[in-house]
């Protein structure tokens, strides 16, 4: 999956940096997987639009362009090299043309592989991992000079110290990112290695932050975080705060109307929590809560720490707090080590939750986690349970979706849809939502009346408009 940063105004334009006269340098990225990636992507762009480039939508004559990686899905480092290839025309292009297309590789691939991207492909001209962005503008101007450069290191001191204060809106939603990294060492995961230890940013950055979204007009903010629940950041007078505490005082913020939140560990689901999604109207109930297995021998294989027991009786005591809650999950087929029996009882879980949407994947091995070098399940076992355990996810999946019709959601209107007059928003739930409706009435949230459902969207008629 992959995702490219558009440009927000007409590229084609030449424009120029105030007071310079000197010609702004076009800035291409790709962005690859989470959400995470996406949220940095923008904070990519902001800091290098503030020294002298401007976002394009094209890698064609781009003078500097960043591949920002994901290492989740399988032969992740093998595809950003093939992409690589593809870029290499163009840059031959461009020197042919007498300028120089400077080429980046940022993200958890980056983190992963180092300097051996440089080695193995030439045309590189620097390596980032994500806890060095705030680098980036020094780096691609040392890049440009023909000085390659590779920053992988954890430093000392905080990343959230150098993020931009300002950032590009243009819409009414917005990432936050409030935690990175993660301390679980979960056998499959290469987090921990990529994106490194648990790090919480300190209350009064992520308020201060997200009052300036809300000047902009941005009506929901999803905090983000490996491992979003662990969050445990500093308030002014020293103290940790939670992540329940942190939404208590988000959700005090004047023009805020939603908060989300992802992704989520079970062993970080405290009451404190909880209770924020029973008492704060401004949390969506929706919930992404990451199981992996039904199987308790899976489970302690993939260094989860619960049981598929303690699973269950959480997400009794959540929907205890919030019945209406929706529940985002994620699944991994083939573990090493996992039976037949052991994918019996993962579907029994599923059965006993009840998902409204889940993500399901085959178990790849990712070098250097420990899963990796145990015996691996048959491809075509795991390609076997992999269609079953999805056929069961679908099922609820267009359950949930069909139960809305006959309902009146609130909407959160962000975008034109693909007909005339049409929007497009999202549910509380996080569903897609169609409406035909006045242009005008985007950023808003409405009422809808849900008329029809699919495995993906719902469409349906705009009651009147709330706020």
């Amino acid at each position: 999956m992959s995702a490219e940063r558009r440009p927000s105004a007409d590229t084609d334009a030449q424009e120029q940096i105030p007071e310079t006269g000197i010609p702004l340098k076009k800035l291409f990225i790709k962005t690859y997987g989470c959400q995470m990636n996406v949220y940095d992507s923008q904070r990519m762009t902001d800091a290098l639009t503030a020294d002298g480039y401007e976002l394009t939508d094209s890698a064609d004559g781009a003078d500097l362009v960043i591949l920002n990686t994901c290492h989740i899905r399988e032969k992740a480092a093998e595809k950003i090299y093939s992409e690589l290839g593809r870029l290499k025309p163009l840059a031959e292009a461009k020197k042919r043309a007498g300028g120089k297309m400077t080429v980046g590789v940022a993200g958890c691939v980056a983190q992963a592989e180092g300097g051996e991207i440089l080695r193995r492909q030439p045309m590189v001209d620097l390596v980032v991992g994500p806890q060095s962005y705030h680098r980036l503008p020094q780096m691609a101007r040392d890049a440009a000079s023909g000085a390659p450069a590779v920053e992988t290191d954890f430093p000392l001191e905080d990343k959230f110290d150098h993020l931009p204060r300002e950032r590009r809106v243009t819409g009414p939603t917005s990432f936050l990112t409030v935690q990175e990294g993660c301390d679980k060492f979960c056998a499959f995961c290469v987090v921990p290695y990529t994106r490194g230890a648990e790090t919480s940013r300190p209350v009064a950055q992520v308020i201060e932050e997200a009052e300036r979204l809300a000047a902009q007009g941005v009506v929901e903010i999803s905090l983000l975080g490996q491992n979003v629940n662990a969050y445990h950041g500093v308030d002014p007078d020293g103290r940790e705060t939670g992540l329940g505490a942190l939404l208590r005082r988000l959700s005090r913020i004047d023009g805020v109307k939603r908060l989300r939140y992802t992704t989520s560990h079970p062993n970080d689901m405290d009451d404190e929590l909880i209770a924020a999604h029973a008492d704060i109207a401004e949390v969506m109930p929706y919930l992404h809560l990451p199981v992996q297995s039904g199987s308790d021998q899976v489970l302690q294989a993939m260094n989860r720490r619960h049981t598929a027991e303690a699973y269950v009786r959480l997400i009794e005591k959540i929907r205890t707090a919030r019945p209406d809650i929706a529940l985002s999950g994620d699944f991994i087929v083939g573990h090493p080590g996992e039976t037949e029996e052991d994918f019996q009882q993962t579907l029994a879980l599923v059965r006993e939750v009840g998902y409204s949407q889940a993500y399901s994947f085959k178990y790849s091995p990712r070098p250097g986690t420990p899963a990796a070098d145990r015996e691996q399940v048959a491809e075509d076992e795991k390609t076997d349970r992999l269609a079953r355990l999805q056929e069961l996810l679908n099922a609820q999946q267009m359950a949930f979706q069909e139960a809305c019709i006959g309902r009146t959601l609130k909407v959160l209107l962000e975008k034109p849809g693909r007909k005339p007059n049409q929007l497009v928003g999202r549910s509380p739930y996080l569903q897609a939502v169609h409406v035909e409706v006045d242009p005008s009435l985007s950023g808003t949230i409405v009422d809808v009346a849900i008329e029809a459902a699919g495995p993906n969207s719902l469409a349906g008629r705009l009651v009147e408009t709330a706020t």
